[in-house]
């Protein structure tokens, strides 16, 4: 009979021990910055470390023996330009950096910040060979960061009060797990910042923070994260899509099962079929 944890979570792998680790943000841009700063800040707060020892380099030998590697390097979003027409720009440039990366750091768990980050995502474990688990993209934690905040707004509660995933592609197909309160603007608020600013850095800094805080302190938070996703919800092919996710010092230890709606379910798999239908012309 099964145990109420395995009905709500699908075990992927054994939870791993906090340890101290050495962390390698590749590309330096506003985002890359960002979260290096937001790192670097949160470290020296909690004081999880003595002391912060911080190297800028372009040559891969420094990174050897990195825990967390985060990747931002990539081709900057346009005006006007989706997350999906960067795909082919930056699949180059992941192909110059993977290698590299996992030579030096072969036991590492990679981060991917780029765009479009679900497809980058499937295109960093193609290349790097490491366990699904080891490879995540940042995916929808800022889209359900914005949607509690939202939610917050409008009742008037702090968003810590509010609780709701969004789920799918970090995009324009992405959807709530469930209909609530503003249902566009988690979606477009992005863009918005872009059209204003020219670019977006310090809110996904912040969550890549957040994130890694998870894995490297093995919190075990649930985060809706980009992982692979064949076999669930019905999707067959090898799709990284943002569903909620156990983090801890291991990478994913566990996606947890969310009980969709059909309609819901299909939105999901819609979202899987868009990012497939780019996906499998790519080039690796």
């Amino acid at each position: 009979m099964s145990t109420v944890k395995e009905k709500l979570f699908q075990n992927l792998i054994e939870e791993g021990k906090t340890s101290r680790c050495k962390i390698t943000v590749v590309g330096v841009g506003n985002v890359g910055m960002a979260c290096a700063i937001s790192i670097l800040l949160k470290v020296e707060d909690l004081a999880l470390v003595l002391s912060t020892h911080t190297v800028a380099h372009n040559y891969y030998k420094v990174t050897a023996n990195s825990e967390l590697v985060i990747i931002t390097a990539g081709a900057r979003q346009k005006v006007g330009e989706t997350r999906l027409d960067l795909v082919q720009r930056n699949v180059v440039i992941m192909k110059s950096i993977i290698p590299s990366i996992v030579h030096n750091s072969p036991d590492c768990k990679i981060l991917i910040v780029s765009n479009p980050v679900d497809i980058l995502t499937y295109v960093v474990w193609k290349l790097s060979g490491l366990p699904a688990s080891r490879v995540i993209g940042s995916g929808c934690n800022l889209d359900s960061a914005r949607f509690r905040y939202l939610i917050g707004e409008k009742l008037g509660v702090h968003p810590t009060s509010c609780h709701g995933w969004v789920l799918g592609e970090h995009g324009d197909s992405s959807g709530k797990c469930h209909p609530l309160l503003y249902p566009q603007s988690h979606l477009t608020s992005g863009y918005e910042v872009l059209r204003l600013k020219g670019y977006m850095s310090w809110a996904i800094g912040l969550s890549v923070t957040d994130l890694a805080g998870s894995m490297l302190k093995n919190l075990r938070r649930v985060h809706p994260v980009s992982t692979l996703v064949k076999g669930l919800y019905g999707i067959n092919e090898e799709i990284f899509l943002s569903v909620p996710c156990i983090l801890g010092n291991s990478g994913i230890t566990d996606i947890v099962k969310v009980n969709l709606t059909p309609e819901e379910e299909a939105l999901l798999k819609k979202s899987a079929d868009m990012l497939w239908n780019v996906q499998r012309n790519l080039e690796l």
